[in-house]
C-alpha cells in the first residue's frame, strides 16, 4: 500500500513536471550532458590514451587561436588544441565531480539536519552553531582554503566543495524535521515500539526527500561553478586536463585575439546553470503539493 502510494506521488510529480516546458528542456540538456560525459568514459576505456593524445591534448602551434570552421566547429584554443573535443572531455569532470560532492553533502548534511531537528535541545545546538560558523564563510572562500591546505588534486577538490555546501542541506532538512517529528504517524511509530534510528532513517529523513531534492539540484549548479573557480584560479584541475574553468583561465590572455577560446568556455558553463536551475525551479513547484495543476 505504501510503494503504490510513492508511486502515485511521484508520477503527479513527473506530471506536474512535464507541464513545464522549460523545466523539461533543462532536463534533456542535461540528459544529454551525462551521455557525453558516460560516452568519452567509454572511447577512453576502448581506446585507451590514443584517443584522448590525438584529439584533446595534442597541440598543434602553426594553427593556433584558428576561429571556428568545417574542420573545427569550435575552433583551436591558444596551444592549437581542439576546442571541442576539450570541451566534451571537460564535461565529466565539471558534471561528475558536481554531482559526487553534492551527493555527499546532501549525505552528511541531511544526517546532521536531521540528528538536530529531531533531539534538539544540545545536539541542536551544538550542530547548528558549528554549521553557522561554516555558512559565515563565503563557501568559495572556504573551498579554497580547504584545497590550499590539502593540495591541488580531483579528490581534494571533491572534498572542499563537498564541505561547503554541508551547512547548506544540513539546515534544509532540519526545518523539515521540525515539522515532520510532531506529526500523529511519527508519535504512531514510537507507541509501536520504533527506536530513534529507526524512526529518524525510515520516516522521517524520506519525508524530508522533497525540499532536499529540490536544493540538490541548484546545489550542482553551484558546485559546478565552484569547480570553475578553483580551477580559474589554479586550485582546482591542473593543465593539460580539460575544464571549463581552467579553460578560461589560459584563453583570458588571449580574448583578444581569439574570442571563440573563452566565448565558447563561457558558455558551457552558463548553459549547465541555466539548465540545473531552471529545472531546480520546475522540481520546486511540482514537488509543491499547495499547487494543484
Amino acid at each position: 500500500m505504501n510503494h503504490t502510494r510513492q508511486r502515485s506521488l511521484w508520477g503527479e510529480v513527473w506530471r506536474r513536471l512535464k507541464k513545464n516546458k522549460l523545466a523539461l528542456g533543462g532536463l534533456g540538456f542535461l540528459v544529454l550532458l551525462f551521455l557525453i560525459a558516460a560516452a568519452t568514459l567509454v572511447i577512453d576505456g576502448a581506446g585507451g590514451q590514443s584517443f584522448y593524445n590525438n584529439h584533446v591534448i595534442k597541440q598543434n602551434l602553426r594553427l593556433r587561436l584558428q576561429g571556428p570552421s568545417a574542420h573545427y566547429p569550435f575552433g583551436l584554443d591558444e596551444f592549437g588544441r581542439n576546442i571541442l573535443f576539450r570541451m566534451l572531455w571537460a564535461v565529466r569532470y565539471s558534471l561528475f565531480m558536481g554531482t559526487a560532492a553534492i551527493i555527499i553533502s546532501t549525505f552528511l548534511g541531511g544526517i546532521l539536519g536531521a540528528l538536530a531537528g529531531y533531539y534538539g535541545k544540545v545536539a541542536d545546538n551544538s550542530i547548528m552553531r558549528f554549521m553557522d560558523i561554516l555558512l559565515a564563510i563565503p563557501s568559495m572562500l572556504l573551498a579554497t582554503a580547504i584545497v590550499a591546505a590539502l593540495g591541488t588534486s580531483l579528490i581534494n577538490v571533491l572534498i572542499a566543495i563537498a564541505i561547503s555546501y554541508i551547512p547548506t542541506f544540513a539546515r534544509t532538512v532540519r526545518a523539515s524535521v521540525l515539522t515532520i517529528k510532531e506529526q500523529e504517524f511519527i508519535e504512531a511509530a514510537r507507541a509501536l515500539g520504533a527506536g530513534d534510528f529507526r524512526i529518524i532513517f525510515k520516516y522521517i529523513i524520506p519525508n524530508s526527500m522533497a525540499p532536499l531534492i529540490v536544493q540538490a539540484t541548484l546545489g550542482v549548479a553551484g558546485a559546478i561553478l565552484s569547480i570553475a573557480g578553483l580551477s580559474f584560479l589554479g586550485l582546482g584541475i591542473q593543465p593539460p586536463t580539460p575544464e571549463w574553468g581552467s579553460m578560461l583561465s589560459g584563453a583570458r590572455s588571449y580574448i583578444r585575439e581569439g574570442w571563440h577560446i573563452t566565448v565558447i568556455p563561457g558558455l558551457g558553463i552558463m548553459l549547465t546553470i541555466l539548465a540545473l536551475n531552471v529545472l531546480g525551479d520546475g522540481l520546486r513547484d511540482a514537488l509543491d503539493p499547495r499547487l494543484k495543476t
